[in-house]
């Protein structure tokens, strides 16, 4: 792995705008499951929850029609809120305040590169970490809906408060999404990690590279299109990243 470094190190010395593009693996290090591998959120067979499927657990469908069962998953599930950064966040903190990241473009949900120290994120999937009212969009802190004693927390106006993610059934956010196709549009090096592409649109966006660099750090296979330089490394991607 070491020439696989190296030569990392050179793309992202010889790049003129860099973008990082990850997913759930980037989290996995800090003890957040992802959703698909064999330990993964959907394959957790909780009693409680193993006549839904994971997809309707985390569905708009599921927060309308059956809100009970859903705030309960997402307390279960879905509090992230003393899960610390792991190398990855950190390295890509200090590559962007060394001036040599332009963004992180995540599909997570935990809030973790923020709190690594990454100023300019794009969370296209949204966070868990904030929530507002669903009728007047009164804003809630992080605590409110896991703190909360009613099972189906509920603003002053009346309305259900919910968090700010991104559910099945639901579109993303316009302004995260056209910040994200911009930044890889622009990118010389578009950084890839810890995510299987298999969630779309979010997947889709890398499409819109045309720079010189790629780098895909996975431990699966992921079937890119290949930049002028590419650069494949099968390793957990924090051990990658503590090494540059």
């Amino acid at each position: 792995m070491q020439d696989q470094i190296k030569t990392f190190r050179e793309y992202i010395e010889r790049a003129e705008s860099t973008v990082f593009f990850g997913g759930a693996g980037v989290s996995t290090e800090s003890g957040i499951p992802d959703f698909r591998s064999k330990d993964g959120l959907y394959n957790q067979h909780d009693v409680q929850f193993e006549k839904y499927q994971p997809e309707y657990l985390l569905s708009h469908t599921c927060l309308v029609s059956e809100p009970k069962v859903y705030f309960e998953f997402h307390r279960q599930k879905m509090d992230t809120r003393n899960i610390q950064p792991n190398m990855a966040h950190k390295v890509l903190a200090r590559l962007e305040q060394e001036g040599k990241l332009d963004c992180v473009i995540t599909q997570n949900i935990d809030g973790l590169h923020q709190k690594a120290g990454s100023k300019k994120v794009y969370e296209i999937h949204g966070s868990a970490l904030r929530n507002y009212c669903s009728k007047c969009h009164k804003k809630y802190d992080q605590d409110y809906i896991f703190d909360s004693k009613e099972e189906i927390p509920h603003c002053e106006c009346g309305g259900i408060i919910r968090p700010d993610i991104v559910l099945y059934e639901e579109g993303l956010p316009e302004d995260a999404v056209q910040g994200a196709i911009n930044a890889i549009a622009k990118a010389d090096l578009l950084i890839i990690g810890g995510t299987s592409l298999t969630v779309y649109p979010a997947a889709s966006f890398i499409n819109y590279f045309r720079g010189r660099f790629l780098v895909v750090i996975n431990r699966d296979d992921l079937r890119v299109k290949a930049a002028e330089n590419t650069l494949v490394i099968k390793e957990k991607i924090g051990e990658v990243f503590s090494q540059i």
